[in-house]
């Protein structure tokens, strides 16, 4: 286990760079972190769509939701939400969210 220090906050991360333990609460400084390490450089409205239906799913099923589904429920192609998370829905959206890895397909 690591940590990862971000504008004055530590963070316990995973092998992967997932966090340890889920946030209760979105974190906007891990979030900018994760877009840092990302490559993301702004968070567009369908950066924002893709990030709060998903966190809105994890809440409601207590794990993120499969692309297809996350897809169905944006109105967003899965080949739109690779262009907004090049490193993948799991690696960048969920990570971003503060899920652990585990929680994420």
């Amino acid at each position: 286990m690591a940590t990862i220090e971000h504008n004055g906050k530590s963070y316990q991360v995973d092998e992967k760079g997932f966090l340890v333990e889920v946030l209760i609460e979105r974190d906007e400084n891990w979030s900018e972190h994760v877009m840092t390490t990302e490559g993301i450089h702004e968070l567009t409205p369908e950066h924002k769509k893709v990030l709060d239906e998903a966190w809105r799913y994890y809440k409601k099923n207590g794990l993120a939701p499969m692309l297809r589904v996350l897809s169905r429920i944006t109105g967003l192609p899965c080949k739109r939400i690779y262009e907004l998370f090049p490193s993948g829905f799991k690696h960048g959206a969920c990570k971003m969210l503060g899920l652990r890895e585990k929680d994420c397909f």
